[in-house]
């Protein structure tokens, strides 16, 4: 695999590193998830990158809920307001950007592109919970807006050992590039201006 370039144009989105997300049953450890979002999240406010926290909520009547008909449904009522809670060690960039998202992708009904395009970002860096469903629902709606993106492979993690194996093994590497958090810090380090 080859090194990676980051430059200016880049910003560092996790995916529902929140208090609800943070106690499912996850494959790697969810402590070891959220120290890793943290790291890339302090890096990249050092390098004066923005960083996009995305977490999933709904209304308290829960009147937003997906309303599909599926064999495997969501949930039926909103859960409570701390479901949806990021983390205070995660939270401390006073410039960081929170998108409420009530999909399972960041882009679906959320001005989460409008807030990239403004800034400039054309490569998006992405890692959170979950690999299957809320990490790869943004990733392909970002490949299709035209980000390039690059895949925090340890700071990502699923419910499912299976549907993460193939999200990375198959998805992701016809999409962006899938690197380690110490690999992407690196990036960092050598930033383009």
């Amino acid at each position: 695999m080859s090194e990676i370039t980051l430059d200016r144009n880049t910003a560092l989105v996790l995916i529902d590193l929140q208090k609800g997300i943070l106690s499912l049953p996850v494959v790697t450890p969810a402590e070891q998830i959220l120290a890793k979002g943290i790291r890339l999240a302090d890096a990249f406010r050092a390098a004066g990158l923005p960083v996009v926290l995305v977490r999933v909520a709904w209304s308290p009547d829960g009147g937003d809920l997906p309303t599909t008909h599926t064999d495997r449904p969501g949930p039926t009522t909103a859960p409570p307001a701390e479901f949806s809670v990021l983390p205070a060690e995660l939270t401390t960039g006073a410039n960081d950007i929170v998108v409420t998202k009530r999909h399972w992708g960041a882009f679906t009904g959320t001005e989460l592109d409008l807030q990239l395009r403004r800034r400039g970002i054309k490569r998006i860096v992405l890692a959170g919970i979950s690999t299957s469903i809320g990490v790869e629902s943004t990733a392909r709606s970002a490949w299709e807006h035209s980000y390039d993106l690059v895949f925090a492979e340890d700071a990502t993690t699923d419910t499912d050992a299976d549907a993460h194996a193939h999200t990375f093994g198959k998805i992701f590497p016809r999409i962006g590039r899938v690197r380690s958090t110490d690999e992407i810090l690196t990036a960092l380090k050598n930033l383009d201006d």
